[in-house]
């Protein structure tokens, strides 16, 4: 036993690595190892024999085992020691610089439209962008056989033959959330509906998916007057500038009555746009009084509250106002037309500091 002692610890504080040391392991205590070959022994020695030699083997095994144990903690160690030497880091370096997102006009556009409105006054609704029909088009006063009624403009949700519900639709525009509005809040009121609408069009100035914002005000006095200040309002502190003019164009929406186009009165010279001067005009808007109809499927009394209602492509002011020259560049998702374009996060827009900075 003594040179069994003598010839494992002596192979263990020698050896170099782990595998070497599994080796010894298996030699010494293995099922087929020299220990546990001489505890098989024991059966055929006396029982004074084995009084003797069963705690001698005993304690012979517990040392080898510790001794393997101590020595495979040490290895460990080695090499944990090893692998810190090479992998060091000096961190009082400075840190690599991180790539930084970026605000998308979009959701800066919007975020600067309800500051303005907010300072007017606005509170801001949302609604669901499914809707079914009635809200959609029917409680806005649009015909049976209007023509944005028709699947060539209007994306249809599938139902079977069997489903006796009214027809769903993918909102044609934010409309349906001035008459949830109106069911739940009544009169008076002061709103904008800014959100994502949908319609069957695809080129450089139209996409399947777009975003709009209306705004509707409904009070006992209200008139195109009030309509006009507002507008006025918003485009000057929106396009950042002193001057404004707006001219209203007799048109026909079936939810107002009566109906006006807005024209903004710029210049394009140099390819460049300037608001509030020169002798061109552009249109930014549909706007009008809200029909009787509408106010009656809003479960407003049209005899008592009147109210103006107004309506603009969140995407094209945004396009006018930062100069970007194709509406389906907003969906391409071309990180670097997002960093040349993109806004940073902590710029939020205020009217007392300005929009964009």
């Amino acid at each position: 036993m003594d040179e069994l002692r003598q010839k494992y610890l002596g192979a263990i504080s020698e050896v170099a690595d782990e595998a070497a040391l599994e080796y010894l392991r298996v030699q010494a205590v293995g099922k087929k190892g020299e220990i546990s070959l001489k505890m098989r022994e024991l059966g055929k020695m006396t029982p004074e024999e084995r009084q003797v030699a069963g705690p001698a083997l005993n304690a012979l095994k517990d040392e080898i085992n510790s001794a393997l144990a101590a020595k495979k903690a040490a290895l460990a160690d080695a090499a944990l020691d090893a692998r810190l030497r090479t992998e060091w880091l000096d961190v009082t370096l400075p840190g690599r610089a991180r790539p930084q997102g970026t605000i998308h006009p979009i959701s800066q556009v919007m975020e600067e439209v309800t500051a303005i409105f907010a300072d007017m006054g606005f509170s801001v609704a949302e609604g669901p962008q499914i809707d079914s029909d009635w809200y959609n088009f029917d409680a806005l006063n649009i015909p049976e056989h209007h023509p944005a009624r028709g699947e060539m403009d209007t994306f249809y949700m599938h139902r079977d033959e069997s489903d006796n519900r009214p027809p769903h639709v993918l909102r044609t525009h934010t409309s349906p959330v001035q008459i949830r509005t109106m069911e739940v809040q009544g009169a008076p009121l002061r709103v904008i509906a800014p959100g994502r609408v949908y319609r069957a069009d695809y080129d450089q100035t139209h996409t399947p998916m777009f975003n709009q914002v209306e705004g509707l005000a409904i009070d006992t006095d209200i008139s195109m007057a009030n309509l006009k200040w507002v507008l006025e309002e918003f485009v000057r502190a929106y396009f950042e500038v002193d001057t404004v003019e707006l001219r209203f164009r007799a048109s026909h929406f079936p939810f107002t009555e009566p109906s006006a186009e807005v024209d903004l009165r710029c210049s394009w010279e140099g390819g460049q746009l300037k608001v509030g001067e020169g002798d061109d005009w552009m249109e930014i808007l549909g706007s009008g009084m809200v029909h009787p109809k509408v106010l009656e499927a809003g479960k407003i009394d049209p005899a008592k509250y009147q109210g103006f209602a107004f309506g603009m492509g969140i995407d094209r002011i945004a396009m006018l106002k930062y100069g970007i020259p194709d509406l389906r560049a907003f969906f391409d998702s071309d990180l670097r037309w997002l960093r040349h374009y993109g806004f940073s996060a902590l710029d939020v827009p205020t009217l007392h500091q300005g929009l964009s900075r």
